[in-house]
């Protein structure tokens, strides 16, 4: 290989590593006019569809039900054609009034084999992983399931977003850290009843040390805040017991002029509460201005399998509508997916354990390429794939050395902000050389094991149209030509 000067490539890294935010101009110029500046890309980080833009979601969690299920399961009952979920089912009915502006997945599967019982889910829609829990117990350093790993309320919280998170019944405990239920509360407004119910298992924050006791509030304050326009950007959800189809309330529920006991009072009974709230976040301002519900069920029962799957709704007026049945392949994690894309936030990658990862597809539960919910909006309302054009510079040998020096530029050419973490993987490097400047190998998503650089990114965003670059330290113990393949990510290639 010949040797040529290599302070040209160090002056042109001096710039191009040190400053990357040129953002359409040269280094250090303002952008010119015809640039998007921050603000054009809206709530969500992208153009959107038409100039619109996602504007509050909430996020309805319900319970232990499958959407579809095999004729011969017999319990629990499924909700898809349930005569004790008549609202549920209205949204699912094209041509229904009530599903003008809702659409549904119809291949909707449990996160992992054996992510049971309720809390590996509801840690799962935080984090993309359950952390190999399998219990309900409420959080304790003591039962191992406090967690301080990335997860999206944290997201939030750096990127300072607004949001909240509403426990029903969480008032009648003594901590949100704390499950509890009894007969002598006060009259329950969705069921009427005295009986409460709640449980910390169905509290996903609570399991995270730097967000277990932040923006909880009752139930019962949600009417008051969706009235005020105070409500989160991001807003969680969680019926007690009763009232997300978990539990029967003693005696049954007469729902609609029937008397249902058993497993058919608990879904009658999530479905009163769900035609009640539902209607009301639809009659707010909140949703006039391009809010999303996202109606949410913790697992699939009985089984794991592709036979039983889990209901997803969604409502908007930048949903398909019309009760759009989508069969892309979704999970919790398309959820969190979904989340992090709308914020301008970076894909988590918490390491999901090895005997959960049960796919029906390549990425079925990794976040960071697992399938999002877009396919149940019109198109352009959830940001598009993040992508980047990489441009391989000449290597240049280092005198009196067996090292290469190469400069590689990044540019963001997608229409989507990529936020920081950045990473540069360099896959299938050539035998005999490697990566002296790395800074970790691969060791979450496929392939494992390549050596990857963190690109800069000043300000914590890659605006669509602007420029990183890395100078690559290659040894080369032998003749080969230094040669790889890249990937650009968005999350950190090792946790």
């Amino acid at each position: 290989m010949a040797i040529r000067n290599v302070l040209p490539v160090l002056s042109l890294c001096l710039v191009a590593c040190g400053s990357t935010a040129d953002r359409g101009g040269a280094s250090g110029q303002p952008p010119p006019s015809n640039a998007p500046s921050a603000q054009a890309f809206g709530r969500g980080g992208d153009l959107g569809v038409r100039g619109r833009h996602v504007g509050k979601v909430f996020v309805i969690a319900m319970e232990n039900h499958n959407l579809t299920q095999p004729s011969t399961q017999e319990a629990p009952q499924p909700i898809l054609g349930n005569a004790a979920a008549p609202y549920v089912n209205s949204l699912m009915t094209p041509g229904n009034p009530n599903a003008a502006q809702s659409s549904y997945a119809v291949s909707y599967h449990n996160a992992g084999v054996g992510v049971h019982p309720s809390e590996p889910n509801y840690i799962w829609a935080e984090a993309g992983t359950n952390f190999g829990n399998h219990t309900d117990a409420d959080p304790t350093t003591a039962n191992g399931n406090v967690y301080d790993a990335p997860h999206l309320t944290r997201q939030l919280d750096a990127a300072r977003v607004p949001w909240k998170n509403y426990e029903e019944d969480v008032q009648l405990s003594t901590s949100p850290l704390k499950s509890a239920s009894g007969t002598n509360g006060p009259v329950n407004p969705y069921n009427g009843t005295t009986q409460f119910n709640y449980a910390v298992k169905h509290n996903p924050m609570a399991f995270f040390s730097d967000t277990d006791t932040e923006n909880v509030y009752p139930l019962t304050q949600f009417s008051q805040d969706l009235a005020a326009h105070a409500v989160g950007r991001y807003n969680w959800i969680t019926p007690d017991q009763y009232n997300d189809a978990h539990s029967a309330l003693t005696g049954g529920f007469t729902y609609k002029g029937t008397l249902f006991t058993g497993d058919q009072a608990s879904i009658a009974q999530g479905d009163n509460f769900l035609s009640q709230i539902v209607p009301m976040i639809m009659a707010s301002d909140e949703y006039e201005d391009d809010g999303v519900i996202v109606i949410w069920w913790d697992e699939s029962e009985d089984g794991d399998d592709p036979s039983r799957t889990v209901p997803e709704i969604v409502l908007s007026h930048l949903a398909k509508g019309n009760a759009f049945a989508s069969n892309v392949e979704m999970n919790h994690s398309s959820d969190l997916k979904t989340m992090e894309e709308l914020f301008g936030l970076s894909f988590v990658n918490n390491p999901i354990p090895s005997g959960e990862t049960n796919a029906f597809g390549t990425g079925f539960n990794s976040v960071a390429i697992v399938n999002d919910l877009s396919d149940l909006f019109v198109p352009g309302v959830i940001p598009g794939p993040r992508t980047f054009r990489v441009t391989s510079g000449p290597t240049i040998a280092v005198p009196g050395s067996q090292d290469v020096l190469q400069l590689v530029t990044v540019r963001n050419s997608g229409r989507s902000l990529a936020p920081a973490p950045v990473a540069l993987v360099l896959d299938n490097l050539a035998s005999g050389v490697t990566l002296a400047n790395a800074d970790g190998t691969s060791a979450v998503l496929a392939p494992v094991g390549s050596p990857f650089v963190n690109l800069t990114v000043p300000g914590g965003f890659l605006f669509p149209g602007e420029t990183t670059a890395a100078l690559l330290r290659f040894t080369d113990s032998g003749s080969a030509a230094v040669s790889y393949d890249t990937r650009v990510l968005t999350v950190a290639p090792s946790p």
